[in-house]
Formats: C-alpha cells, sequence, structure tokens
C-alpha cells in the first residue's frame, strides 16, 4: 500500500495546519483552491476587498413579539403616563433615570442598559417607526427585515451581503463567485433579514448541533476531497458540473463547522447569564475573539408579546427587559477584555410598540412606534430624538418620529462602509448615531 501523499488536501490536513492555504495550492482542483481561498478565515487579504472595513462587526439582537417601548424608556414627567396605565405604569420612585429634564428612564430592571449608558456605551433612539404601521407581528417583523413597507424582497443585510461581499471576477464556470462571508445567526432558523440572493447565511442553535454530518449520510463523505477522489474525479473535473457544486459545498459546510465549534469551544466565558440570550452572546463574543472574519452576528429574544400579566417594576417584562440588559452588558464586559469593544456595534429593536393605555387583563395591545437601543464605543450616547406625545396619538398610538431605515442607514453607511442607496432603494438620511470615525 503507498504511503499517504503528505502533500493531499484533505480536511483533517487543511484543519490541523492552521487553515493555512498551502495545503490548497497543492492536490486540489483550480476550482476547488478558489473555495478554500475563500472560506471563512482563510483569507489574510479580505480586509483589502474594496470599500469593506472588515474589522468592523454588526450584532443585531431581535426582541421578538412588541417590546412594549413605554415602560422600557419610561415617561415619568408626563401625567398621561399614569392616567393610562393606572396598574402598571412605572413610578418616578423606581425609573433609571436617563434625563430629568425630559422626565424620562428606563424601567428598573434595565440596570445593565444603564450602566452601559452611564460609561458612555448606548444610544437610546426614541420613537421609531414607520409610516402606515402594520400591527401584525408576521408583516410588520418582515417589513423591519426587508426594509420595505410592503414587506417582500429580500432581507436588508442579505442585500449587504450580496452587495459588498461577491466579488466582480468570474470563476472558470463564467458565473459571479462569492468572495465574502456569509452572516452568522443563532437560532433554529437564519431571520429573512440576513437572506440575501448570492449569499446565505449559517445558522444553528449551538454548536454541538452545528457539525457536519455527511459522515451520517454515507461514511465516505466524512472526507469530501477524499470521497471525489476515490470516486474517480480528478483534477479534470468540470467546474461547472453537479459533482463540482457539491464538492464545494461539502467542504464549505465541513470546515465551517468546524472552525465555529472549535473557536465557541475555546473561547466560551462562564461570566454570562445563564439565560438563552446570554448564552447566544457569549457564542458571539467567542467567536469574535477566535478571530473569524464574519461581519454581522443575530441573536433573539422573545416572549415580548405582554397581552396579560405584563406587571410594572416585577413580572414578565420586567425579566425579559432584564434578561436584556444583564446579557448586553456581559456582552460588552467580555468584549472589552478581548480588547475587541472598539470593533462591534449591536443594535436592538422590535417589530413594534405597544398600545399607551393599558388593557383589561393587565397587559398591553399591539401598537406602534417603540424605541430602539445601539450599543458600542462607536455611538453618540445618550439619548435621540424625543419621547413620542401622549397626547397627539393615533387611534390610541404613538406616532413615530425617526423612520427606522434612516438607522439601518447610520449602520450601513457610518459603520459598515456601505451605501444606503444600494442596499435600501431610497437615499435615507443616516440618523446621527455613530461618532465621526477619526
Amino acid at each position: 500500500m503507498p504511503a499517504p501523499d503528505p502533500c493531499a488536501f484533505t480536511r483533517r490536513r487543511f484543519i490541523s495546519n492552521g487553515l493555512t492555504l498551502a495545503s490548497a495550492a497543492i492536490a486540489a482542483p483550480a476550482f476547488l483552491q478558489r473555495t478554500a481561498l475563500a472560506l471563512p478565515g482563510l483569507r489574510p487579504d479580505l480586509s483589502s476587498l474594496p470599500g469593506v472595513p472588515q474589522d468592523k462587526i454588526l450584532v443585531v439582537v431581535q426582541l421578538s413579539g412588541g417590546n412594549d417601548g413605554l415602560n422600557t424608556v419610561v415617561p415619568f414627567g408626563d401625567p398621561a403616563y399614569y392616567r393610562a396605565r393606572p396598574q402598571i405604569g412605572i413610578a418616578q420612585r423606581d425609573a433609571l433615570v436617563l434625563s430629568q429634564e425630559q422626565g424620562i428612564g428606563l424601567h428598573p430592571a434595565m440596570t445593565g442598559v444603564k450602566g452601559l449608558y452611564d460609561d458612555g456605551l448606548c444610544c437610546v433612539v426614541q420613537g421609531v417607526g414607520y409610516p402606515n404601521p402594520n400591527r401584525s407581528h408576521f408583516t410588520s417583523m418582515d417589513i423591519w427585515h426587508t426594509a420595505d413597507t410592503s414587506a417582500t424582497g429580500d432581507g436588508w443585510l442579505g442585500r449587504y451581503f450580496d452587495s459588498e461581499c461577491c466579488g466582480h471576477g468570474k470563476g472558470e464556470s463564467g458565473s459571479e463567485e462569492p468572495q465574502g462571508q456569509p452572516g452568522i445567526a443563532i437560532g433554529r432558523t437564519a431571520p429573512l433579514a440576513m437572506q440575501g440572493r448570492a449569499i446565505k447565511p449559517i445558522a444553528f442553535e449551538s454548536p454541538a448541533l452545528f457539525r457536519w454530518t455527511g459522515q451520517d449520510v454515507h461514511e465516505s463523505l466524512h472526507e469530501p476531497y477524499d470521497a471525489l477522489v476515490s470516486a474517480g474525479v480528478s483534477d479534470s473535473v468540470d467546474p461547472g458540473s453537479n459533482a463540482a457544486f457539491l464538492m464545494r459545498t461539502a467542504l464549505d459546510a465541513q470546515i465551517s463547522s468546524d472552525l465555529i465549534r472549535r473557536a465557541v469551544d475555546r473561547g466560551a466565558s462562564r461570566s454570562y447569564p445563564g439565560t438563552p440570550l446570554g448564552q447566544q452572546l457569549a457564542m458571539v463574543a467567542a467567536m469574535i475573539n477566535a478571530g473569524l472574519n464574519t461581519r454581522v452576528y443575530y441573536v433573539s429574544h422573545g416572549g415580548f408579546d405582554t397581552h396579560a400579566g405584563q406587571g410594572g417594576p416585577q413580572g414578565q417584562h420586567a425579566n425579559l427587559l432584564r434578561t436584556l440588559g444583564d446579557a448586553m452588558k456581559a456582552f460588552y464586559d467580555d468584549l472589552k477584555r478581548q480588547e475587541n469593544a472598539e470593533r462591534v456595534l449591536s443594535m436592538s429593536f422590535s417589530e413594534f410598540g405597544r398600545r399607551v393605555g393599558q388593557n383589561n387583563s393587565g397587559g398591553t395591545d399591539h401598537g406602534t412606534a417603540a424605541p430602539m437601543f445601539m450599543f458600542g464605543p462607536m455611538v453618540r450616547s445618550g439619548i435621540l430624538g424625543n419621547h413620542p406625545s401622549l397626547k397627539d396619538l393615533d387611534d390610541g398610538d404613538l406616532k413615530f418620529h425617526i423612520d427606522f431605515r434612516t438607522v439601518y442607514a447610520a449602520v450601513l453607511k457610518d459603520w459598515m462602509g456601505a451605501e444606503p442607496k444600494d442596499i435600501l432603494d431610497q437615499p435615507w438620511r443616516p440618523a446621527p448615531i455613530i461618532r465621526t470615525q477619526g
């Protein structure tokens, strides 16, 4: 039996050699070499792609269910607030004051967010929404995900990846070949926001579940390149063939699986709350610390559809907000220890707020405008915009002052280095959220 070729391009050798590029240039077909060179974490020149600042990262925190913005950013200086919410309103003595002059503060459970605010790491964006708001969870979430009030099309982050991360060079098959790294979503399915046409996101609930499972179908698929060779396919494989496509897909999936699981295993921190959101952000921090080239991470925190028993200073809404604040504080404390905080902008949003008046079940029903939170050393810390009026209402709902697409435009232009018009289809003026980078 001949001795193993020390230069053979196998997955084990590829990873055990520190994921270097040398192996890719020796024994692999040309189409496979290009795939290997484009894999996450494998290209030292990725940061030189024109107009793409690869060192900057966005983390999106989705608050699913419709967060009650009025009990999140509390207008304790307005008597109309207490008239509308006699049982569930947050008393002035309990609110974490943001501005005595404006008479607003945070829910008392949000000590983590208040800590970030006091440290200059939080911008509270008030009264965010869009025209003719939709009160359906599914439709409104799709509007936020697509940045389109018709709730149709690709995701806004998917369009960003398609626009900024796809190279313009043609492969040997004559087709466009992606040159970037997809985003990563922690969850059972990838959100619509990250779904593009050319580049699709990676999604997994836990590192243990995110693994290459080709060997579960057939043991030969444990080594995708070896399987191709053993099947009689040589360097003459047609780059445009089904075999080539399957080979690229298998290798991408297998190596991405190994990279992500190793990154999370190495960088796991015990300083996070044991909540699902805390553990999601712990995984994100570990992947950032490991140096993955992913530019966008997406996590979710659900349970905000508080129609009954919402509670005031205590109760289910308080627990939800405490979870958010504690997880975000642990996340930025960890990033600071890593010396990565300056690289990471985080954004939280919900599909809509709640109605101004409480309902007969001690809860709140679907509403409209609500606050967003932006986190990180790069934000203009403080309060952006005025709190929506509790007297000038739209059929019992708050009127928005800031279109959410101006927030997206700020993220795209001022942080991600992209042209918002190319992605949002309109020249939205970026909201003044990101400090001038100098």
